[in-house]
């Protein structure tokens, strides 16, 4: 089961899904583990204030290559690399963007673990 939500950015709504194939997908492109990833934006968004958080331009990249999986996950037509997808936007912001994404990623994980416990319930496993 996956989960989709439109984000807006730059005056445009953009689809993102997430789903069990997010962590695959991010891996074999950017040869990271996005579960580590997420957690390091955020602890470094902090609490989303621009002045008080820890973001470097490694950090940018990552919040960049995470959204445009995301993105492309949901929208296969969006270009091939991200950016070409960035390239679409005048303006961009991590603070805006990134806990939504947190979000959208947390419900997936959650539904992901209740389908679990379900599915054990109804089998006996």
């Amino acid at each position: 089961m996956s989960m989709k939500q439109n984000i807006e950015i730059d005056g445009k709504q953009v689809p993102f899904r997430a789903s069990a194939a997010i962590p695959r997908i991010y891996r074999m492109k950017f040869h990271r583990d996005i579960y580590k990833d997420l957690r390091s934006l955020e602890k470094s968004i902090g609490d989303g204030d621009e002045e008080s958080s820890n973001l470097d331009l490694f950090s940018l990249e990552m919040f960049e290559n995470i959204a445009y999986v995301m993105a492309k996950h949901a929208d296969p037509d969006i270009p091939d690399s991200p950016e070409e997808w960035l390239d679409e936007f005048n303006t961009f912001s991590i603070y805006q963007v990134l806990p939504k994404l947190i979000q959208l990623w947390g419900l997936n994980v959650q539904t992901d673990v209740q389908s679990k416990k379900n599915f054990a319930r109804l089998t006996g496993k």
